[in-house]
């Protein structure tokens, strides 16, 4: 049972563990869904995060999508002035600001500030017998105060990882913002676009007139 226990304990610690970020780079990406409006070409590709920020992106009915948008009009563009995202259907995207989404998807490093409960564990070896009378007890005879070690430890480095990752993650949203964007007639630029929807559909091109 003690082993079963253990066992138990180191998944459950490995599961809660803070997790890097992959970087996306949308310019390396080959897009395999696309369409064009207006002289306007979007390519777009789902499923862009892994682990702790893929689950945080499906807790909070949101999708990160990469895209490419190539300007083939007589005029520079720029993304809600001049077109929209829309669903087949004809509704428009519903987009998310880079700051907001940074936030919704992001790790807590605050989060793994409970491992500081491991720091009263004790490592207990070898035992030793009294005798009182007719009555003996068994103790362990030498304890270590192990949880001060790794409580701190594992919380500490958690913390680290996270706001490591969340840095990357963020510097890569604010270096593919399109907001405000201009794109230049005959340009093609890479963006980072986040969805409020728990869905894959098909996206295209809306023109403002």
């Amino acid at each position: 049972m003690i082993r079963i226990s253990s066992l138990l304990v180191f998944a459950m610690l490995f599961n809660s563990c803070a997790t890097g970020y992959k970087k996306i780079n949308p310019e390396k990406i080959n897009f395999s869904s696309k369409s064009i409006e207006s002289n306007i070409l979007l390519e777009y590709k789902y499923d862009l995060l892994e682990k702790k920020y893929k689950k945080n992106e499906t807790k909070n009915s949101i999708k990160l999508i990469a895209v490419k948008i190539t300007n083939y009009s007589e005029k520079e563009i720029v993304l809600g002035r001049d077109f929209k995202l829309s669903y087949e259907n004809g509704n428009e995207v519903g987009l998310i600001g880079t700051e907001k989404l940074f936030k919704t998807v992001k790790q807590s490093p605050a989060s793994y500030l409970w491992y500081l409960l491991l720091s009263p564990l004790q490592l207990y070896s070898g035992t030793k017998t009294t005798s009182n009378g007719s009555y003996t007890e068994t103790k362990p005879a030498n304890s270590f105060p192990i949880g001060l070690i790794v409580g701190p430890g594992l919380s500490g480095g958690n913390m680290i990882t996270a706001s490591s990752a969340n840095k990357k993650f963020k510097n890569e949203l604010m270096q593919f913002d399109l907001n405000g964007k201009i794109i230049k007639k005959g340009e093609t630029v890479y963006g980072l676009i986040g969805l409020n929807s728990n869905s894959y559909d098909s996206i295209k091109i809306l023109a403002i007139n």
